[in-house]
C-alpha cells in the first residue's frame, strides 16, 4: 500500500510563519522580513495547503493562530533556532576541513613516505582524521573505484575510467644482499644475476611478487625461492641471515636494510625505476578534507 507523501515544506516559509504569528499581522511581518505583503500571504496559503489545514484566522484586525497553527508555531520556533545555530556553526568553521578521510595505500608507501606526510597534514588540519588501510596496489585501485577509499596511494599503473591520478614519489626497486655476498662488489645488478640466487619473496601472490614472476617468465628463468615472508622487514631479516637476496623498493630498503650488515645495489633494468601515484575517484566537487589530503600528498 502506498502512503501519501508528507507536506513539502521549506525553512523560509516556516520562518515567515513564525514571524507572522509573533507580529499578529501579515503587514507587520512582511515589513520585518522585507517581503511584499502579497508574497507573504501567498507563502502562508501555500503552507496551509501543504499541511492540509488552516493555520491562521484572518481578520481586519490581524491574524490569530488555529490549534494547528499553535503546533506549527511551536515546532517552527525550534526548527528556526536549529537552522540559525547550524548556520552559525558552519560559519564558525570558516571553511576548515573536517571529518574522516579513508586512505588506502600499498606497503612501500606506508613504510617509506606516509608517516611523515600524515603527521604534517594532521598538524595543518587538526579536525581531519585519517583512517589508513594497507593494501596491494590493485586493491587500492578497486577500493577507490568502489568508493570505499577516498584517496589511494600505490604503484603507477594504467588506471580504469573514473579514476584520477597524480605523481606521489619515486621508489625504484633495489637488490638487497647480505654483507660479503659474491655480488656485493658490483655497482648495479642485472635481474639475471638475481635469478641465479635464492630469492626471498615478499607476499607470494602480491603485486610485487607477481611482477617479479612476470619478469622471470619473460627471462625464461624460474625463480629460486629461498623463503616467502609477509613483510619487507621480515625479508631483510632473512637476507641478513644469509638465506638469499631480495628485490624491494628503495623506501623499504632504507627503512630495514640501512646497516652495514646489508648491501643495497640498484637493479639494472629498464623496469626497475618505479613511481608511486595518488589515486582518487573522479568527483566534483570533492569533500574539502579529501581535496586537502590530495593536495598535501601531491605537493
Amino acid at each position: 500500500m502506498r502512503h501519501p507523501a508528507g507536506p513539502r515544506l521549506d525553512p523560509y516559509s516556516l520562518r515567515l510563519f513564525v514571524t507572522t504569528a509573533r507580529e499578529g499581522s501579515i503587514a507587520r511581518a512582511a515589513q520585518k522580513e522585507h517581503i511584499a505583503p502579497s508574497a507573504l500571504s501567498r507563502r502562508m496559503a501555500d503552507l496551509e495547503h501543504a499541511f492540509g489545514t488552516a493555520l491562521l484566522v484572518r481578520s481586519p484586525r490581524g491574524v490569530e493562530l488555529t490549534d494547528a497553527g499553535q503546533l506549527v508555531f511551536s515546532r517552527g520556533l525550534q526548527i528556526d533556532r536549529d537552522l540559525q545555530t547550524l548556520a552559525r556553526e558552519v560559519h564558525a568553521m570558516g571553511g576548515q576541513a573536517s571529518g574522516t578521510v579513508r586512505l588506502f595505500a600499498n606497503m612501500s608507501a606506508v613504510i617509506g613516505f606516509l608517516p611523515e606526510r600524515i603527521k604534517a597534514f594532521s598538524a595543518a588540519y587538526p579536525l581531519v582524521d585519517i583512517s589508513l588501510s594497507e593494501q596491494d596496489t590493485r586493491d587500492v585501485l578497486r577500493a577507490c573505484l568502489d568508493d570505499r577509499a577516498d584517496v589511494g596511494v600505490g604503484v603507477k599503473t594504467d588506471i580504469p575510467a573514473g579514476l584520477e591520478s597524480w605523481h606521489f614519489a619515486d621508489d625504484p626497486l633495489l637488490v638487497v644482499l647480505p654483507h660479503g655476498h659474491a655480488l656485493s662488489k658490483k655497482r648495479a645488478i642485472k635481474f639475471a644475476d638475481v635469478l641465479a640466487c635464492p630469492l626471498v619473496r615478499i607476499r607470494a601472490g602480491g603485486a610485487l611478487d607477481v611482477f617479479l614472476q612476470e619478469r622471470a617468465t619473460a627471462a625464461r628463468t624460474p625463480i629460486q625461492t629461498a623463503v616467502s615472508v609477509s613483510s619487507f622487514d621480515a625479508s631483510c631479516r632473512m637476507v641478513e641471515a644469509g638465506l638469499g637476496v631480495a628485490v624491494i623498493p628503495q623506501s623499504a630498503a632504507a627503512a630495514y636494510a640501512g646497516s652495514r650488515r646489508f648491501v643495497r645495489l640498484p637493479l639494472d633494468e629498464a623496469w626497475a625505476p618505479r613511481a608511486l601515484h595518488v589515486y582518487a575517484l573522479r568527483k566534483y566537487p570533492r569533500l574539502r578534507s579529501v581535496q586537502a589530503l590530495i593536495e598535501a600528498l601531491v605537493s
